[in-house]
């Protein structure tokens, strides 16, 4: 099983966006989701992202080479730590 991280852009709330907060995955083209909060934006677009990449696998598409090389090997029981610091 591979695990992707993938980098996000997150829009606060304009015309442009509908008024909520929109996530988007621009390594996969049209890859965006819409919330009230910037949690359910991302909430939203890890659903979206997942059937996207479903979908390129079930069609026996390749996924963009971008995207792979962000992939890394699942092996064992999964483990995760991160954390985001804000300076």
């Amino acid at each position: 099983m591979k695990q992707y991280r993938l980098p996000v852009i997150m829009y606060q709330p304009s015309a442009d966006t509908e008024n909520k907060y929109m996530a988007e995955i621009p390594l996969l083209s049209g890859c965006r989701a819409w919330g009230n909060t910037p949690d359910e934006a991302m909430e939203n677009l890890r659903s979206v992202a997942a059937e996207f990449m479903r979908s390129f696998k079930e069609h026996g598409e390749h996924l963009p080479e971008e995207v792979e090389r962000t992939a890394y090997e699942l092996v064992g029981p999964r483990v995760s730590a991160e954390v985001t610091l804000y300076l």
